[in-house]
């Protein structure tokens, strides 16, 4: 625990890791993306993390800091092309509206992400997916696709199914964090899933927090709550060591 939280002070206080980082561009089906890239050792076990709504900013980077310091590659995807980092929620609701629209192609900037990650010599066959808000429902997506990774990790993201999808193809274990006063996804959506990842006989955790909000893991934003964060983050880090080898 004394480590989580030091982790958490360090990364409110300062974005320096002990690790350096580097942005990637990379092209999927033709247009350009810009992630980032960090690891610890050539052998670390691997993150993908996936963005929220605004794009992939200095959140997720220190987020993937975070990790890295703990033993982990990280490549935080970029699923909005690069330079697009919309600000006004209009245009957040646009990008991520277009791609709640497109699942395929939502999948296949997943799916573009991992090969750009194993060209960088990531051991994507040792790894887990992990997303915040829209990236949760993102990594949900790649769950259902039947996506061989050994762990699926969502932070207060979004949890319906789409009709004509399940999860009967899903590999791996599913590590669902919720805050439970989230008014944009509901406990019947929560519980909902649950059921789903039952029926199907899916290897699953779901944790739902008293108190916490949407967003309850974003600094500086309405929802966060501190203590929500370091508890997720903590079950987040145990999760990580429970399927992956170091």
């Amino acid at each position: 625990m004394g480590k989580v939280i030091l982790l958490l002070i360090l990364l409110v206080a300062s974005p320096a890791f002990a690790v350096t980082g580097k942005t990637i561009n990379y092209e999927v089906n033709g247009q350009t993306y810009e992630g980032y890239y960090i690891t610890p050792a050539p052998t670390a076990p691997f993150i993908l993390l996936i963005h929220d709504w605004d794009g992939l900013t200095d959140y997720e980077i220190k987020r993937a800091g975070m990790l890295a310091d703990l033993g982990y590659a990280v490549f935080a995807a970029d699923l909005f092309g690069a330079g697009v980092r919309p600000t006004e929620v209009t245009d957040k609701k646009q990008h991520t509206g277009e791609l709640y629209k497109d699942r395929a192609k939502m999948l296949a900037l997943m799916n573009g992400a991992l090969k750009t990650a194993k060209s960088l010599g990531a051991h994507v066959d040792n790894g887990v997916t992990m997303g915040y808000c829209f990236g949760g429902a993102a990594v949900l997506e790649l769950a259902r696709s039947g996506a061989a990774m050994k762990g699926f990790v969502t932070f207060h993201g979004g949890l319906a199914t789409p009709e004509g999808q399940d999860y009967a193809k899903t590999k791996g274990q599913l590590l669902i964090l919720h805050g439970t006063a989230d008014t944009n996804i509901t406990m019947d959506l929560f519980a909902g899933l649950a059921l789903e990842l039952e029926e199907n006989d899916i290897p699953h955790e779901l944790i739902t927090y008293g108190g916490a909000p949407h967003a309850f893991t974003v600094y500086d934003s309405p929802g966060y709550r501190a203590e929500t964060d370091r508890k997720s983050w903590q079950r987040f880090t145990e999760f990580l060591d429970e399927v992956l080898k170091k």
